[in-house]
């Protein structure tokens, strides 16, 4: 029997039908801050049956979240962004200190989810059905959206708070009951989600939240009949076998994966400009983001000159203390991808690349690097690096830039920096990606927009009206006027 205790302000037990359960403080782990390398809190790593008995206290109440009213739902959605905006300070101050965010990435985490919840407040009142011709006489057809009932979610720990509620705060709104399995990294944060929503005044059970491990706990929400859908960002190792996991039990799923985004500079470009764009859209939060422009590629007119310019760049980025309001580049959240870093720097040189700046580290520091001269043949080219290493491409021209932009197995976002019209639409239809991005960067996202990816990197949208289809089952219905006639 899982015993419960009444929610504090520091949450580090899982979080089920409305409070904290209650667990031995020796079977806690510690917590540590990934810039100082010291533990400044603990957490509880659930095992399986906490994972089944969060599920079964999300099944007990779906129906009856299920038929709230819109504005019911709507109104705690606005409360929890009141309350999330009311906590900004204390919020950053956890994302700084348990995912190594630095101050600026947290301050825009947490406003950007201030929006999600207000946004999907707004489409409480916007799930719509429509009316069908029908050929049976006196007979109205019509389709019309359902809840699922339990969705599961699994978030990854570079974009914590963003990438965990925009799953939850649509799937509240389209009257579903949630089970969140935050990232092992930043379980806190997960779990200041369930606060955050616990004082918005959200039933118990609508919401749980169940740290721990990922393939323990994610398997349970896979193979658990209840669970109707299973959203997941994170790798596309792991995003490929949980797709096979939920599609061998006819289960729905929604996967964002990893990506390798191509941000294209052409030889009209504002150069300056484009140097700030793959600055931002690489070097924020480390290169630790899914949507990050790693593969620049540059037209040969303006090659030389760009990575002067870019170089100059990099080398003035503040490297430090991620409280530091000027720090752009703060630690890596596992020290292990150091080394792994570096290891795919040194194959790339070895074939023939030109480390321009950069390419060492200390600690969990892993200094903003330029390589030029990268081929499609490197490691650093095809694969996800999941830090701050630009992997920069000479293209000999539109048609080489594209081709470039497009050979990957990956296909999340994409950017291009031209002022050419013709050119900048050829891209927006021709560039393999979820999202197309002219004359801005790699890194883009508005809560009502369709999120998501091609190719390995994913499948389904999240966003706006795209989560509520997602997160609603279409149901037909038909009436019949009168009494209709059979022919037998």
């Amino acid at each position: 029997m899982i015993a419960y205790n009444r929610i504090d302000k520091n949450m580090t037990t899982p979080y089920i039908n409305g409070q904290m359960i209650d667990v031995d403080p020796a079977a806690m782990t510690p917590v540590v801050n990934p810039a100082s390398g010291k533990a400044f809190s603990k957490v509880f790593m659930a095992r399986p049956e906490h994972m089944t008995r969060a599920i079964d206290a999300a099944y007990a109440v779906k129906d009856v979240w299920g038929n709230t009213l819109p504005s019911e739902r709507e109104l705690i959605l606005i409360r929890a962004a009141d309350v999330l905006d009311s906590m900004r300070s204390e919020v950053v101050d956890l994302l700084i200190e348990e995912g190594g965010a630095t101050f600026g990435k947290s301050q825009f985490e947490v406003s950007y989810v201030v929006g999600v919840l207000r946004s999907a407040a707004g489409e409480c009142r916007r799930i719509m059905g429509n009316t069908i011709p029908c050929d049976t006489p006196g007979r109205i057809s019509m389709a019309i959206r359902r809840p699922l009932g339990v969705v599961g979610g699994i978030a990854p720990f570079n974009f914590p708070l963003i990438l965990a509620t925009k799953k939850v705060a649509f799937a509240l709104a389209a009257g579903n009951t949630f089970v969140l399995k935050p990232s092992e990294e930043t379980s806190l944060v997960g779990l200041k989600i369930a606060e955050i929503f616990d004082k918005a005044g959200l039933p118990p059970g609508v919401l749980n939240v169940v740290p721990g491990d990922g393939p323990t706990l994610g398997a349970v929400l896979c193979a658990d009949p209840r669970v109707k859908v299973v959203l997941f960002t994170g790798s596309t190792a792991v995003g490929r076998q949980i797709g096979v996991e939920c599609a061998r039990r006819g289960k729905k799923f929604d996967l964002e994966m990893g990506g390798k985004s191509p941000l294209l500079v052409m030889k009209d470009a504002n150069l300056k400009y484009a140097v700030d764009t793959a600055a931002f859209g690489l070097f924020i939060h480390q290169g630790q983001i899914c949507m990050a422009g790693s593969r620049i590629i540059v037209e040969e007119p303006v090659y030389d000159e760009f990575l002067d310019l870019f170089v100059a760049k990099t080398k003035s980025l503040k490297v430090g203390d991620p409280r530091d309001p000027h720090t752009v580049i703060g630690p890596l959240i596992r020290a292990s991808q150091c080394p792994f870093i570096a290891e795919r720097i040194d194959a790339s040189k070895a074939q023939g690349a030109r480390v321009l700046c950069g390419g060492t580290y200390e600690g969990n520091y892993f200094q903003p690097t330029v390589l030029a001269d990268v081929t499609p043949s490197m490691s650093v080219f095809q694969e996800e690096l999941f830090g701050p290493v630009a992997s920069v491409v000479k293209a000999k021209n539109a048609d080489d830039a594209i081709q470039l932009a497009n050979n990957t197995r990956y296909g999340l976002t994409s950017a291009v920096i031209t002022n050419d019209l013709q050119l900048a639409m050829r891209c927006a239809l021709e560039l393999e990606s979820g999202s197309v991005h002219i004359n801005g960067c790699t890194i883009h996202d508005e809560p009502h927009a369709p999120f998501g990816g091609v190719k390995d990197s994913g499948m389904g949208r999240e966003g706006g009206q795209w989560s509520m289809d997602e997160l609603t089952q279409l149901k037909w219905v038909t009436i019949q006027q009168g009494e209709a006639h059979y022919p037998f």
